[in-house]
């Protein structure tokens, strides 16, 4: 009998083309693959809750397989994780009902992105945040993250080519930790590049190059502007997908 089984992943993206699989390139869904077609010689096709870009990074990734194997979960994960390179690690094995659908059942998700503001990044942060040598406004950069919280056409915030631009942003929020930024977002989907070019504009503002109440017109044109770059992917993090 097929067992539905939800696993959740932790992966430095850094090395790898993003999540889904691509050929003759090495992404995180193809390398789980490889390591789940150890236990059965044939395919077992994972389902993650969303893609990851090339070389952003998850603190917990959910995705569901389906398979005929006979392995308590703390065996299975421990399998897994033996047949993995170490920058990829499962760190949850769970059964689910045979409903569970790692995409279609998510109700939202939580990214996470750090800037190093300050005159020198570390060799241990440099893998894992965008370095921002130049003051930032931070009260500035607050006030535009706030104008995001909206259900609205993300169009003007991504390199979007879907049908549904629509997405429901229920958080967008800005800390400030030592010399460090984070900028906090949670929305029930994201559009291509979307997240990261929301942080291009937040740094726009904060290098007051944008004026915050422009997000509201930037909106409105429904187009890419030159004020909203998209930020390096290595700043950004799934931190959790929300059932």
């Amino acid at each position: 009998m097929l067992k539905n089984i939800k696993i959740t992943i932790c992966y430095d993206g850094t090395d790898y083309h993003g999540w889904q699989i691509q050929p003759r390139k090495k992404t995180i869904q193809g390398v789980i693959e490889d390591a789940l077609y150890l236990f059965k010689s044939k395919r077992i096709k994972l389902t993650g809750a969303g893609r990851t870009d090339a070389g952003v990074h998850a603190a917990a990734q959910v995705a569901h397989f389906k398979a005929d194997l006979d392995y308590p979960e703390n065996e299975l994960l421990r399998a897994l994780n033996g047949n993995l390179p170490p920058d990829i690690r499962i760190i949850k094995v769970e059964t689910v009902d045979k409903e569970f659908h790692a995409r279609k059942q998510a109700r939202s998700k939580i990214y996470q992105y750090s800037i190093c503001n300050a005159p020198d990044i570390t060799p241990f942060e440099t893998r894992y945040a965008l370095y921002h040598p130049a003051p930032l406004d931070i009260r500035k950069m607050k006030e535009a993250a706030s104008l995001f919280i909206r259900k609205d056409d993300f169009t003007s915030f991504s390199s979007n080519r879907l049908r549904h631009p629509v997405k429901n942003v229920v958080r967008s929020d800005i800390k400030k930790q030592g010399k460090m930024i984070f900028y906090t977002v949670e929305a029930d989907g994201f559009l291509i590049y979307m997240a990261r070019t929301m942080v291009g504009a937040l740094l726009a503002a904060g290098r007051g190059k944008l004026v915050p109440g422009q997000i509201d017109r930037l909106f409105k044109e429904k187009k890419r502007s030159p004020l909203t770059p998209t930020a390096p992917a290595r700043g950004l993090c799934l931190l959790k997908v929300i059932y």
